[in-house]
This record gives structure tokens, sequence and C-alpha cells, in this order.
């Protein structure tokens, strides 16, 4: 195998198949490549419970005969490709019609992509990568009332993908992926606790420490020893920050120009309302440089840039590839992904939601009785009707401050008025894909005893 940050031999092997899909009759085609390499060691109890390593290329080709389309796609890339671009056109010839199908329009290409720093060249061998998960999980032990490890990993790897097609884009670009986690478990026999924690990061330096991973692994463990239900009531919930970009992600899904084409969304007759409060803004940003889901165009090569999904609480526009956009009279927002198998469809970038100006302790201190949930369980979340309900645990608030363990609740009620009284804090990180403050909602129906 070539280097795996040399992705000019993929590169060259998508230009041949696309030439070959246009010899044996299509009338465009665009091949895409995906080289990744992944290592990872889990720990239990000190001792090594699983070293993996992994690589692989996968190749995809998409060709399009009038508007009849078809993906096949091989991770052989010395066959021959003659023959791949001759079943892709046969394929697509005994395909229906989809009058949306087609390749991006040419002016919105991404013809100078920038550099987003997304690779760390410097990949961590298997040993460093046992130390670091050594080290979370005795961070996790030290701490007072944690009785039992649930494991600890770390891992790295790279991935990228190359992008060639038949109107003239070839487009390139390789990412790096560092992580470490650890779960703890507190407690003895029936009384027993579980939490965790985790970082990802694209560049190793970025990477939270494994020892301060453990520990927060532990302290939440023990923080949730006996925990109660409260009585069945509707009252305000909070959202931690590491559960709260759920909600966002919920809204992304809603307002997928899939889901809207489909007519399978709550939000579908919603572009142009106010959903949230004013000043409150959802931002998608491909271009943010080390960005976990960042990339220079996406993957029909359009060139991406960063919107406000909610401006001052409006939602402004869907998520769009070129064929949704197609089918909904509008214009591709940049947000096609792809698999090697697959045709494009829109998805998020890097999400978040934009902090607040509250503390979260501001965010709480009027509460008289309400819910801080910091786990979550189950999908109980419909895009179709906006109906929520999600298994939940976390801390009983009391007079603005939380006062006990909280577990196998649920809570219940309507993402349309879910968004209505979203009240953000300001303490945004950025951690994760979709990222937000914590979050507090009002009248939540909580299901306890």
């Amino acid at each position: 195998m070539d280097s795996l940050f040399d992705q000019s031999a993929l590169t060259a092997v998508a230009e041949r198949l696309v030439k070959a899909a246009r010899k044996a009759g299509a009338d465009a085609a665009d091949a895409v490549a995906m080289r990744s390499m992944s290592l990872s060691v889990e720990v239990r109890d000190g001792a090594v419970e699983e070293s993996e390593r992994a690589e692989g290329n996968d190749m995809g080709l998409r060709v399009l005969v009038g508007r009849r389309q078809a993906v096949v796609s091989t991770n052989d890339l010395s066959g021959n490709v003659a023959d791949l671009a001759e079943r892709a056109v046969a394929m697509a010839r005994a395909a229906p019609e989809d009058r949306f199908a087609g390749l991006a329009d040419d002016g919105l290409l991404a013809r100078q992509p920038p550099d987003l720093d997304l690779l760390d060249p410097t990949m961590p061998e298997v040993g460093a990568l046992e130390q670091m998960a050594r080290s979370a999980e005795q961070a996790a032990l030290a701490v007072k009332g944690v009785t039992k490890s649930g494991g600890a990993s770390a891992s790295a790897g790279t991935g990228g993908m190359v992008l060639v097609t038949s109107h003239g884009f070839s487009g390139a670009y390789l990412g790096s992926r560092h992580g470490v986690s650890m779960t703890a478990i507190a407690g003895e026999g029936t009384a027993m606790e579980r939490d965790y924690d985790y970082s990802s990061a694209l560049h190793f330096s970025d990477l939270e420490a494994p020892d301060k991973i453990g520990r927060t692994a532990g302290e939440r463990a023990v923080e949730r020893l006996s925990p109660r239900k409260p009585k069945t009531s509707k009252a305000p919930v909070v959202f931690d920050r590491r559960i709260s970009s759920s909600v966002i992600g919920h809204l992304s899904g809603a307002i997928n120009g899939s889901a809207i084409a489909r007519k399978t969304s709550f939000l579908k007759d919603k572009l142009g309302e106010r959903l949230f409060a004013p000043g409150v803004n959802v931002i998608d940003d491909p271009l943010r440089p080390r960005g976990l889901r960042s990339q220079p165009f996406d993957a029909e090569g359009v060139a991406g840039h960063r919107r406000a999904l909610i401006e001052d609480g409006v939602l402004t526009t869907w998520l769009l590839d070129s064929a949704t956009a197609r089918e909904l009279g509008m214009k591709t927002t940049g947000h096609a992904h792809r698999g090697a198998s697959s045709t494009p469809s829109p998805g998020p970038t890097n999400l978040h939601l934009e902090a607040g100006t509250l503390s979260p302790s501001d965010l709480i201190k009027d509460i008289k009785e309400g819910f801080y949930v910091t786990d979550l369980i189950g999908s109980g979340a419909s895009i179709v009707t906006g109906d929520y309900s999600r298994g939940a645990a976390g801390f009983w608030i009391e007079n603005g401050e939380r006062v006990y363990p909280v577990s196998e609740v649920t809570i219940a009620g309507h993402m349309l008025d879910m968004f209505r009284t979203l009240q953000p804090a300001n303490d945004l990180q950025f951690r994760y894909g979709t990222n937000a403050p914590t979050l507090r909602v009002e009248g939540l129906t909580i299901a306890g005893v």
C-alpha cells in the first residue's frame, strides 16, 4: 500500500474510472475514493483487552445516463476499471429515471479549496496508546467511591476523500483523529452506577489529558450514587453541555433536505419562521480549522460556507445537496455527504448553537423545582411529528441548586415548544461534531413516581 498520507494513487484511479465511464457511454460521472487507517487499544483492570489496527481503501463510481444513475463500489484498486465502468453504465440504463439526479452545478465547485489544518502527521505507536488508556483508568480508579473499571481506550487514525468528476473537478483531503475515553463504575451490587468521559480531536496536541478524562469519569460515576425518582410533574429541564448537542442534532435532522423533500419533517412548512427566541443562532461551519467535521469541499465538490441555519431565532435554510435542492427548487448549500457505495445525501458539518450570556449557575438559580439532565437514553425524538420522549438521568434541582441524583425517568414534550423556550448558557465548548452550551427548556413533563 502507498503511504497513508499520499493520495496521488487514489486520485489517478479515480480519474481513470471517470474516463472509462464516459467511454462506456455515461453522460456524466464522478468517482470517490476513501482511505482510512485506525489503531486502537482497550484496557480493563490494568490489562490490554484488545489491540486493533485496520487499513482500507474504498472506491465508488457514480454514472449518469440521462437522468438515470447507478453506483458501483470496490476495494480492489488493481482491478479493471473498464469492466467496472461498463457494469455501472449498464446498471444506470436499467435504473428508473430520476429527474433530480446529476452532478453539482459547475459554478458552485470549490476551485481553490482552503487548507483547514486537518492532518496531524505524527501518529502515536501502540505503546503510547496503551499508556494513555492505562493513565485514564488509573485516574478513575483513584477517585474515592469508584469500585470497578468499565474500560478505557485510546485510538488514533486517518481518513480522507478523493473526488474526481467528469466536469473537471479534482480534489482531495485527509484528516487525522485521536481519542481517549474512560467508563467508571461506582458502588456495589444492585446499587452500582456508571458514567464516562472522552475526548476526541484531529491533532494530538488538542486532546485532553488521559488522567483528566479518567478523573472526570470517576467523579461523575460517584455523583450518581443513591439516585431517587422525583414525582411526576411539569418543570424546567436543564441539559448539561455534554448532552445538550442532542437537541441541536434533532433540529438538523428535521431541516435535512431529504426529509423536507419527502415531507416527513415537522418543520416542512417553517422556513423563514421564528422557531427560537430572538438572539438564538445555530451555525454550521465546514471551514473551521481543525474542526471534527471540517471539509474543504462537500461530496459533490461544492465549496462550503459558514451559515446561520437559525439566525436571531429564525429558520433560514434547509441542509441541501444538489438533488434535494433541485427537487425543492433551491440551490445546494454544500452539505452533500457520501460513502463509496451510495449517492450523495445532505447532512451537517461542524454544527453549534452560539453561547448565551448567563452562566450555568445563573441559568438555574431561579428554578424552584426542576431537572438537570446529564445523560439521555434511547432515541425517542420524532422528526416526523416533533414529539420528544427520552429516558434521562441527572440531578434534581431545588431552589436553584442540584440536590440529589435522579435516574430512570422520562422527559417528554414537543420540539417546537422546546425550541421556543430554549435558553443557552455561556459555557459553549467545541468538543464534538455538534456542540451546544448548557441549555434550559421550560415545561417538559418529567415522568417519575
